[in-house]
């Protein structure tokens, strides 16, 4: 498609000299105009750019800018004038025009070239606008969060609340339920898709670096610091921000906190001007709250700020076949990436998933399923296919042998000690917070080879 242009040049000589100059790109459709008014009167026809003289006999300039911008403020504007008053220059760009460009022997060249600048930042922006449309259709509940058991449809009028609304939203679930994929469902098919999403592990910041991290530090502020850098809060403004166990947060990171969500702005570490933002808090945490207020490691009052719309994602154990419509779709996923036919499930197969109580839940089930999709043979998934990774004995198949606790400990505990102890490798692998096993260690439910 062809990039429209309006020109609004009074002198005629000059017009015809700036469109037959940028008539020169074929992909370019230049349009005249000697009054800015007729040119406001075909701006239905949707200019990708309009090139506007700013000493025009029936409109002031800054007017004119005024006008097209209510009409239409994606407009991008370039003023040629021939003043040369910085003043008028720097006042017309504040108020939003792209360029401005002086009336001299140059004009033709800064033109094109200035062109040329907004049509690639606009081409850039479009792709990204593009493929947030197309992530919003990613994270598409109903599309992608996969389940008709009576526990997820539960859950989905949950979500489909808090897509209506801007309320915050606390999502609990053990590790593995998808509560990320929850959070950003409910951000993408929101008010506020098109603007940021940013998700932070909280239990994986540093905690001498947690307050930069989430609101930002001046210069100098501390050592290392050798610029200003935007906190977590500041780049989701207008959007969502999603603090990922939050349970495992400092009391001292968690006042602070509170204050920035009661003032609904940030101090930047190191500076003392307060900077406002708009953004929606959605939560998660695979502990009770609640619990860990009366065990004095979460504050109350911040409990209460956040809580917000709380939904409960039910564990893979409690959602029936939801197991099998789910498995169906990862070894869909996993045979597309492989580029082979998808297998299916035999009977047994079936059978031995069905038995299986999967303490890692939908992210347990996953990497179970794409594995048995590489080492199954005549496209047929058997028992003989299905691996617990060696995380999970026979004894823990019977149920009632364990609770889930001691279950989701011996999965920790197989890959505590298959990674030679190391904690923060594991707590990756797992996706769970460091501090949690740090605690199953300190209070003897995990132990170090």
């Amino acid at each position: 498609m062809s990039y429209k242009i309006f020109i609004v040049e009074d002198d005629p000589w000059y017009g015809q000299l700036l469109t037959h100059h940028l008539s020169l790109n074929p992909d370019y459709e230049v349009i005249l105009f000697q009054k800015g008014r007729e040119m406001l009167s075909q701006l239905y026809k949707k200019p990708d750019l309009v090139c506007m003289d700013f000493g025009l006999p029936d409109i002031k300039g800054e007017s004119l800018l005024k006008e097209i911008q209510s009409r239409n403020n994606s407009i991008p504007i370039i003023v040629i004038s021939g003043q040369e008053e910085i003043s008028v220059a720097v006042n017309l760009l504040k108020s939003g025009a792209r360029d401005y460009i002086i009336k001299d022997a140059h004009t033709k060249d800064l033109l094109w070239r200035s062109v040329i600048n907004i049509r690639e930042n606009q081409n850039l922006r479009n792709e990204v606008e593009t493929l947030k449309e197309q992530l919003g259709s990613k994270f598409s509940f109903e599309k992608n969060i996969i389940g008709n058991s009576p526990a997820i449809k539960k859950t989905f009028k949950l979500v489909e609340k808090a897509i209506k609304t801007n309320i915050n939203v606390s999502l609990t679930g053990e590790t593995g339920s998808g509560k990320e994929v929850f959070a950003k469902a409910i951000h993408y098919n929101s008010e506020r898709k098109k603007k940021p999403f940013i998700a932070i592990n909280v239990a994986a910041i540093p905690k001498d670096l947690a307050e930069s991290e989430l609101f930002g530090h001046e210069k100098g502020a501390f050592t290392g610091a050798d610029s200003k850098k935007k906190g977590k809060f500041e780049e989701a403004n207008g959007g969502t921000i999603f603090l990922d166990e939050i349970a495992e947060m400092d009391m001292n990171l968690q006042v602070k906190l509170l204050r920035v969500l009661q003032e609904r702005e940030v101090v930047r570490v190191g500076g003392n001007k307060p900077i406002p933002f708009d953004i929606r808090l959605i939560s998660a945490t695979h502990k009770n709250l609640s619990e860990e207020v009366k065990k004095g490691n979460f504050r109350e009052d911040l409990y209460f700020r956040i809580i917000g719309l709380p939904i409960e994602l039910p564990p893979l154990r409690e959602r029936g076949n939801d197991i099998f419509l789910l498995a169906k779709h990862f070894i869909a996923e996993a045979a597309k990436e492989n580029g082979i036919k998808p297998p299916v499930l035999s009977p047994d197969a079936r059978e031995k998933l069905a038995s299986y109580p999967f303490p890692g839940n939908v992210r347990e089930l996953k990497a179970i399923v794409e594995l048995a999709v590489v080492m199954c043979e005549n496209n047929e998934i058997h028992p003989d296919d299905i691996t617990w990774h060696n995380a999970v004995r026979s004894d823990m198949l019977i149920a009632g042998t364990k609770t889930l606790r001691e279950h989701t400990n011996d999965i920790i505990q197989y890959y505590l000690s298959k990674n030679d102890n190391n904690v923060i490798k594991t707590a990756e692998i797992l996706d769970i917070g460091k501090s949690t096993i740090y605690n199953l260690l300190k209070s003897g439910e995990l132990t170090t080879n």
